[in-house]
């Protein structure tokens, strides 16, 4: 089998780009798709995969970075998964696949059965240890780009304040875009709260949203339909 596993750390960021980036390559991939993750232990679809995957399966990442944000941890994982048989592809960093990695195990100076041997022992003990320390160094690189993004962005926001900017929407302001106006229309035809039929839990899964803005979205329709009303 051959999965996809992508993932984002935040809700506003989308997914999309590494399911096509994938099925561009690998068109009968499972997706797999993880939001809001920081730590392993937090990834629920990740750890589903890891009871179902079995040796000779194939999981699949757009980048390194989405297989883990961090370096010895990802490795680990890297290497556990190498020893269980599975093949790992990463598209942005191709040098790290496993297979690559099979090659530098499979491919050592050959012994000749004299003295020398002592010599090519450890020739392939430094390609063996070269070959790891390029998959540690592309998950540490990987860490360290993500860090700095996160800096980055902290700083920009900051100096955006110092400077006076307004960041993100003013209290008490709204946004209205094509879908959350979709979604009211949903909710005000079918809630219970506005003469419809179907409870909170049922609309949330018919408008597609999550819970937080679907009650955002009912408060704001609350508030709407009230000043009409005045």
């Amino acid at each position: 089998m051959i999965y996809a596993y992508c993932r984002i750390s935040k809700a506003k960021q989308s997914i999309e780009r590494q399911i096509r980036n994938i099925l561009a390559v690998y068109p009968a991939a499972i997706i797999i798709q993880e939001v809001f993750t920081r730590t392993r232990l937090d990834r629920k679809e990740w750890q589903k995969l890891m009871k179902i995957i079995k040796a000779g399966d194939t999981i699949v990442f757009d980048s390194v970075s989405r297989m883990s944000g961090n370096a010895a941890e990802g490795f680990a994982a890297y290497e556990e998964l190498y020893n269980m048989g599975v093949n790992l592809v990463f598209l942005k960093e191709p040098h790290i696949n496993t297979d690559t990695y099979k090659q530098a195990l499979e491919n050592n100076v050959a012994m000749t059965g004299g003295t020398v041997d002592y010599i090519l022992e450890g020739v392939n003990k430094y390609l063996l240890a070269l070959a790891k320390e390029q998959i540690k160094l592309a998950f540490e690189q990987s860490a360290k780009e993500v860090a700095d993004l996160h800096q980055r962005t902290k700083e920009g926001l900051e100096t955006a304040r110092l400077n006076g900017k307004q960041i993100g929407l003013e209290q008490g302001t709204k946004l209205t875009t094509k879908k959350s106006i979709k979604a009211k229309e949903v909710i005000k035809k079918h809630s219970i709260d506005f003469g419809g039929t179907l409870a909170d839990a049922d609309v949330i899964k018919l408008a597609g949203l999550a819970r937080n803005t679907y009650y955002k979205y009912k408060r704001e329709l609350k508030d709407e339909l009230s000043g009409e009303g005045q």
